[in-house]
């Protein structure tokens, strides 16, 4: 299942994680991601410590919990690309996802962009005969 799919059609939550230079953790809830291209995601980011680590380390991890019972959902490695202050994207992003970035918070936005290095199941890793089924894009990797 593509990444653009496989967001569109799963509720759940998100949990974005960062280091600083010197390998301390951040983690923070997170809205879904908007699926630019199999490669590409996007994330909307106020400016606090995961923004912060970003400019320091350029890489994250985004964990997706699907609601519902079990344990099902993805794990993503990704590398930041770009960033932008881009009013009307923040804004499209917030109203699909209301609860997590609220219509009175007037803070400041930004639009990060991150190529996507890995793509792993929640739980464990993915057959590798359903290779066809993972949502992983040229160039990605199963692999830890």
């Amino acid at each position: 299942m593509e990444l653009k799919e496989y967001f569109g059609t799963r509720e759940g939550t998100g949990i974005f994680a960062t280091t600083d230079p010197e390998g301390r953790v951040d983690m923070a809830v997170y809205a879904k991601p908007l699926v630019i291209d199999e490669a590409t995601l996007a994330f909307v980011m106020r400016q606090r410590l995961s923004h912060q680590n970003l400019k320091q380390t350029m890489h994250a991890a985004y964990l997706f919990l699907e609601s519902g019972p079990g344990y099902q959902g993805r794990r993503l490695y990704l590398t930041k690309i770009r960033e932008e202050i881009n009013a009307t994207l923040a804004e499209a992003m917030r109203k699909q996802q209301p609860a997590i970035y609220p219509a009175g918070d007037d803070s400041n936005k930004f639009v990060v962009f991150f190529h996507v290095d890995r793509v792993r199941p929640l739980v464990g890793d993915f057959d590798p005969q359903e290779e066809n089924q993972t949502g992983i894009g040229p160039g990605m990797s199963r692999d830890c």
